[in-house]
């Protein structure tokens, strides 16, 4: 174990299990074959089977710039609380002594 400040377990909060949901989900639409593996209904002559395939790279990529996006923002949100934290911390360090 580290005594580092700043390392140590994650905290699971509910926007990193959205971000995680974004993640997980085209794998689990991808791996569940039985529920495409199907020819109707066709689109503009394309079986479901391969139309299915194509429409979940297009959710894919905007579920993974979703993800991207949310944790971007929790990053900020965490170093904001740290930066904060921190100035706290001095504060009432500097009016001890």
């Amino acid at each position: 174990m580290s005594d580092a400040p700043g390392v140590g377990r994650g905290v699971v909060t509910p926007l990193r299990v959205a971000i995680g949901l974004c993640l997980v989900a085209p794998f689990v639409a991808m791996l569940w074959v039985g529920s495409y593996a199907k020819t109707d209904p066709t689109f503009i002559g394309i079986p479901f089977f391969y139309w299915y395939q194509m429409l979940w790279v297009l959710i894919s990529t905007v579920l993974t710039v979703t993800a991207y996006k949310l944790w971007q923002f929790d990053q900020r949100g965490r170093a904001s609380r740290d930066a904060s934290a921190a100035s706290a911390a001095s504060s009432k360090g500097g009016a001890a002594e």
